[in-house]
């Protein structure tokens, strides 16, 4: 049986529900989904320019996991330019710190 899921603690809310290659219907474009954790860890790492430690701290998770969720999130986000795939940004929050 799995571990239960650690709640995290999501600080920000994507603008958008998903981007997507121009000119090109929704319907005819693979999919990947990208979680609210790795968002969120992206958004710490890659655009505040957080150390992984603040940025685990923050998010309220071991700083290995915060390494795992960073590189799923960069993964996500390289297949879907490479190849032309729409990124969807789930809605679900684990614990949202804004309310």
């Amino acid at each position: 049986m799995a571990r239960p899921k650690i709640v995290r603690k999501i600080s920000c809310r994507p603008a958008y529900s998903c981007f997507k290659p121009n000119g090109v219907p929704m319907k005819q474009l693979p999919r990947l989904v990208l979680a609210s954790d790795e968002l969120e860890a992206l958004r710490l790492v890659d655009m505040l320019g957080l150390q992984q430690l603040e940025a685990a701290q923050q998010l309220g998770v071991s700083r290995q996991t915060l390494g795992n969720i960073v590189a799923r999130g960069r993964h996500k986000v390289a297949q879907a330019l490479v190849m032309g795939m729409a990124l969807e940004l789930a809605t679900e929050t684990l614990k949202n710190t804004e309310e």
